[in-house]
């Protein structure tokens, strides 16, 4: 089988977002060929993708055209390939855009909007946490199916310990993985949570410009994730952090919840800062590390499993 992914180009950070490329890789491991292809541009530049796009595909002649997120399931439809379309709904097209006040932006209003005129044009829809379910009105073609992790990248056992940097061995880490710059991710919860717990023996590290391959060592390193953000799909991060046995305190935001599930020392917490700042120090007085691992393998979220589930998807469409 044949699968050509469509994705954003537009990271200065990462030419292939890392979520992106370990699914490919997953699928790699598991026979199916996989290729990408970039989609560079914002807004109406899209439209300049079409057609190499089409001449992509006349080259390659892939079975099934994987576009993730919708702004790249357009393209991957305009392409007017013959091929089936299955696109991944990635959060903001499926949820909207935020302002710091929480509140939905005309801008996040028009991706919405966008992602419900596509659907009539594609045969299959993923998306990656049920909340997400609510931009979809062709039910019939949509699936459940969150990213996977890749256990043996985000195994604590490659690290040997729990070794702190030095300028932190003084201190407990909170990490928070999210753009502070972002109004979405909403990192001001979590600095008002610090103040108001009112310790001393707590720094906030906020090391966005970090590489992915850098992030199993920083979570080695830290003693919470905090997840703030308004919205999302189903956090990989978090699921990242539950691989490496880190605890983890969350809003109530895409799956997050049912993922963590009564994982000790992983705490689902409210939009106030006083309950996070509560639910942050029961994180960190927790003596050792959680078994969130345990937790993803028992719900099928490990790398290998979400590639079978989506080697089902495509296998499904081919024999229609």
């Amino acid at each position: 089988m044949k699968v050509l992914f469509v994705h954003s180009g537009n990271s200065s950070r990462y030419p292939v977002s890392p979520f992106v490329l370990s699914q490919a890789e997953a699928l790699r491991k598991s026979g199916v060929e996989v290729s990408l292809f970039p989609v560079m541009g914002r807004g109406r530049d899209y439209l300049r993708n079409v057609r190499p796009l089409r001449e992509r595909i006349r080259t390659e002649r892939p079975d099934v055209i994987h576009a993730h997120y919708a702004l790249c399931g357009w393209v991957a439809v305009l392409a007017r390939s013959g091929r089936p379309v299955v696109v991944s709904l990635m959060g903001d097209d499926a949820q909207g855009t935020f302002d710091p006040r929480g509140e939905r932006t005309m801008g996040g209003n028009l991706l919405v909007m966008g992602t419900r005129l596509l659907q009539p044009f594609v045969q299959a829809i993923i998306i990656k946490s049920e909340g997400m379910g609510r931009a979809v009105w062709r039910k019939r073609i949509m699936h459940l199916l969150p990213n996977g992790v890749d256990l043996e990248r985000f195994n604590p056992t490659l690290f040997g310990g729990h070794t702190l940097s030095a300028t932190s061995r003084a201190k407990k880490c909170v990490l928070f993985l999210g753009d502070p710059a972002d109004p979405n991710k909403n990192v001001a919860l979590v600095r008002d949570a610090i103040a108001r717990s009112n310790r001393t023996d707590v720094e906030l590290i906020t090391p966005y410009g970090a590489g992915h391959a850098d992030v199993p060592r920083l979570m080695q390193e830290a003693h919470v994730l905090a997840l703030c953000s308004f919205a999302e799909g189903s956090p990989n991060v978090l699921k990242e952090a539950m691989a490496m046995g880190l605890p983890v305190v969350t809003v109530p935001v895409g799956d997050a919840a049912l993922v963590l599930g009564d994982t000790p020392g992983c705490f689902v917490a409210g939009y106030d800062a006083g309950d996070f700042a509560d639910k942050l120090c029961r994180a960190l007085d927790l003596k050792g590390r959680t078994t969130g691992r345990n937790r993803l393998i028992a719900l099928g979220l490990d790398a290998p499993a979400v590639a079978r589930k989506l080697q089902a998807i495509y296998s499904s469409l081919l024999t229609r």
